[in-house]
């Protein structure tokens, strides 16, 4: 199980040979099964030290699988695995019951469930942040809400809301994507984001102002004083 007790620096990839090199920096591995060519044999051969975050999403939340029930049969067999400590699932499919069966076979084996939401418009106002989020955790370990950023402001609602979270013991995730949210993944877990996600090499990003792996455990680090 991955616990997401603290900060979580999770090597993002859909090439698990990448986890060697992710070591030095990263917590875990998330493991992008919807860009993985054979993601389920990839498993079977993995045999490195890193736990991972298995995340298989639907197009409409950036992913690149349309068939929904074939996506959640991926990453239902994912969550069976023992390296596997943590799956992520989107909100929508947990309050419709499709994402339920992932959950079950999930902590059947042990692992985190990480319920996500993305808004690739725009930053809900702080009481609709508040709601998203708390509706995530009423499915799942952690509530992961990544918005996009229009301007600076908006990471600043993301911040009261994180740290609001944190100060009850509630886990959850958040981020800012696009420019204007960059900073937001260095600055996020000063106050009690739970995960954050790099890929090793800058240009394999897979999300929009991602800093690579070494660049956030830099800044996160330097930033907490650790």
């Amino acid at each position: 199980m991955i616990p997401f007790d603290d900060f979580t620096l999770c090597a993002a990839t859909d090439d698990l040979a990448d986890e060697p090199r992710a070591r030095e920096h990263a917590d875990a591995v998330e493991f992008r099964l919807d860009h993985a060519d054979g993601p389920l044999d990839e498993l079977d051969a993995y045999s490195g030290d890193l736990p991972i975050l298995a995340t298989n999403p639907h197009v409409d939340e950036g992913g690149a699988v349309a068939d929904d029930a074939e996506r959640l049969d991926v990453l239902a067999a994912a969550a069976e695995y023992d390296a596997v400590g943590a799956v992520a699932i989107e909100l929508d499919a947990m309050r419709d019951g499709r994402g339920e069966r992932v959950a079950e076979a999930a902590r059947a084996n042990d692992a985190s469930v990480v319920v996500a939401a993305h808004d690739f418009e725009g930053t809900p106002l702080r009481q609709d942040l508040r709601g998203i989020l708390g509706n995530a955790l009423e499915y799942g370990d952690v509530a992961k809400l990544a918005t996009t950023a229009i301007d600076r402001v908006d990471v600043l609602d993301l911040v009261t809301v994180t740290h609001e979270f944190d100060y009850e013991g509630e886990k959850v995730a958040t981020m800012a994507m696009g420019e204007a949210g960059r900073h937001s993944r260095a600055v996020l877990p000063l106050y009690g984001s739970r995960i954050g996600y790099a890929p090793v090499d800058p240009a394999d990003a897979t999300a929009p102002g991602q800093y690579d792996a070494a660049t956030l455990r830099r800044l996160v680090d330097d930033l907490s004083g650790a």
